[in-house]
């Protein structure tokens, strides 16, 4: 039987052809008055994940 997709992790990241899984750039929530325009500009960039934590990921996805 084939298994279901998870849809929080479909949801949460970003999959490249090329095998590459990107996250969206933490600390973006609040306290964020005191930062740089600079700084808010690049978090909403998205960013590489670890290769430890692309295993478990593409397993669950």
């Amino acid at each position: 039987m084939k298994t279901k997709t998870r849809k929080s992790i479909i949801k949460r990241f970003k999959f490249t052809k090329n095998g590459k899984v990107l996250r969206r750039a933490t600390g973006q929530n609040h306290y964020r008055s005191k930062e740089t325009g600079e700084k808010k500009r690049q978090q909403r960039k998205w960013v590489l994940v670890h290769k430890s934590e692309v295993k478990k990921i593409n397993k669950n996805k």
